[in-house]
This record gives structure tokens, C-alpha cells and sequence, in this order.
């Protein structure tokens, strides 16, 4: 049975109303101007479920039990989940050489730590970020946790059968490649080596209650992610990580996002290999413009 066409194009109203939802749910703000990206990229969705219109999908998206399925799968479709192995470098030296090193000194009783890749995509970062530990090897005995979490269900059961392709590996050494990786049909396969120390899991950043269940964290990467948000979601995401992090913790941003503007609970330190945002000791939660 063919499924009809749409045959109606997204009006203005329609717009508005979708756009407002997707953003009620996850944060992620279009603008007027991206009424075409909107138009162009959802279209697929309307005739995939058989609807007569955006009209219908409006409803698809706020009533059917599938709903929360659906806007998972559409955040795929409106945001570019592009990222690679080691990406920038700079920021990674200063969490080796300067970031682990502090909080290794100061933790060294309680000698577990606990990481968070926020919007992690196919699972990269976090397993970066392990490599990076075991790398180091001055954590034997340690309790070590790295959480990865992204919004779209699609990239976190990528992130979890941990298979690259080329273009994953455009910054990776080829050593890390010889020893962490094991050739399979269709690219290569993180070693449970790494594995171990990586929880992938699917997560809203704007959804309370499981960021309530994450427990506290002692560096959280959100790397090219708030760029996607307006001031009013980047402040209340910053909130939560600040909640999330220990006193003394680290908030490790993309190089083309900051904070200005947006909180005042974090203290930017100016490290020898980067700049990256520290939660104070004596910083209380909650303190934004």
C-alpha cells in the first residue's frame, strides 16, 4: 500500500506549534529563519506515518503513545551528530596533563572518579576519554566511571556496539588504533578494555529526574552541544551540570561556546594547555543571570 503525500506545505502556525514543542521537550530552538529546515527535513517524517499534513504530525507529536520515539528520531534529522576520535587536542592535553593530575591528588583517598560525555553522539568522546585514562596508567585501584548520554536513540545503540568507520579515526595515532581497536567487517571495534570503563545511556538533558539519578560528577564534557540552545536553555542545562558536579569540578565546553552571559557559578581557569570552567567550593548552586 502506497502512503500518501502531504499536500500541504508547514504553515506559519504549524511552525510555531512544532517548533515549541521540540523545544518544550529538549531546549533545541529554531528560529523563524529555520521554518525550511523544519519544512524540508520533517517532511520525510509526515509521509512515513501516513499523515495528511503537519497538521496531523503536530498532533502525531503531542498524543500518540509513540511520541517520545518520534522526537528522538527527529533530533537526528535536525542536528548534526558529527564528531571523531581525540577532538581537540588541546582541551584533551589539558585534561590529561593538568585536569586528572588535581583531581587525582585530591581524591586519592577516596580514589574514584566520575566522568560525564553530555551529548556524547556515537560515542567517541567517552571512549576517548578512557583511552586517554588508561593511557596515563596511574589509576590501578581505582574506581573509574565515564557516563556517555545523548538525547537521540539512534547514535546512543551506535555508541554501544562501539564500531567505527575511517572517518572516525581522522585525528586517532595509529597505536591508539593498534591497541584499543580490533578490525571486524565494516570498520573497527572498540577492545572491552575500554568498554569497561564506558556506560552509554540515552538521556534529555532537560528531563530532571534522570539527571537526578546520574549521582555526582567530577569533570563534565558538553562539547558542541548548548550551541544548539537559546540563553534560556543554555541556563537552565548549566544549572543542572553545576548541580551535577562536585565542588571543585570541571565543566569542559566546546572552543566556540562559553558561559558569558549566561552563569556566574563557575570560575574559568585559565590552564596552561586550555581554559576550562570549575565549579567553586565555595560556589552555591543555582547562581545565574
Amino acid at each position: 500500500m502506497l502512503l500518501s503525500e502531504p499536500s500541504q506545505q508547514l504553515t506559519d502556525e504549524e511552525f510555531r506549534l512544532i517548533r515549541d514543542l521540540i523545544y518544550n521537550h529538549c531546549g533545541l530552538y529554531f528560529d523563524t529563519d529555520s521554518k525550511y529546515l523544519l519544512d524540508r527535513r520533517l517532511l520525510q517524517r509526515v509521509s512515513l506515518h501516513g499523515l495528511s499534513g503537519f497538521r496531523e504530525y503536530y498532533q502525531f507529536l503531542k498524543y500518540d503513545r509513540r511520541k517520545d520515539e518520534e522526537i528522538s528520531d527527529i533530533m537526528d534529522i535536525l542536528t548534526t551528530n558529527e564528531t571523531y576520535f581525540f577532538r581537540e587536542a588541546f582541551q584533551l592535553k589539558a585534561f590529561t596533563d593538568e585536569i586528572l593530575p588535581e583531581l587525582k591528588q585530591v581524591k586519592e583517598r577516596e580514589k574514584t572518579l566520575r566522568i560525564w560525555s553530555a551529548g556524547c553522539s556515537t560515542g567517541e568522546e567517552p571512549y576517548t576519554i578512557a583511552m586517554l585514562m588508561l593511557e596515563m596508567n596511574c589509576f590501578h585501584g581505582w574506581r573509574i566511571e565515564i557516563v556517555g548520554s545523548d538525547i537521540s536513540q539512534r547514535v546512543v545503540q551506535h555508541a554501544r556496539k562501539g564500531v567505527y568507520t575511517k572517518s572516525s579515526f581522522r585525528c586517532t595515532e595509529e597505536r591508539y588504533l593498534h591497541r584499543y581497536f580490533t578490525p571486524v567487517e565494516g570498520g573497527y571495534r572498540i577492545n572491552d578494555e575500554v568498554r569497561e570503563l564506558v556506560t552509554i545511556t540515552h538521556m534529555n538533558l532537560f528531563d530532571a529526574n534522570r539527571l537526578a539519578l546520574l549521582g555526582k560528577m567530577d569533570v563534565i564534557f558538553c562539547r558542541n552541544v548548548i550551541i544548539y540552545f537559546d540563553e534560556a536553555s543554555k541556563k537552565r542545562v548549566i544549572e543542572a551540570f553545576h548541580n551535577t558536579l562536585r565542588s571543585g569540578g570541571y565543566l569542559l565546553l566546546g572552543h566556540s561556546e562559553s558561559l558569558m552571559n549566561i552563569s556566574t557559578a563557575f570560575a574559568l581557569r585559565h590552564l596552561k594547555n586550555d581554559m576550562v570552567y570549575q565549579k567553586s567550593a565555595a560556589t552555591l548552586g543555582g547562581a545565574l543571570r
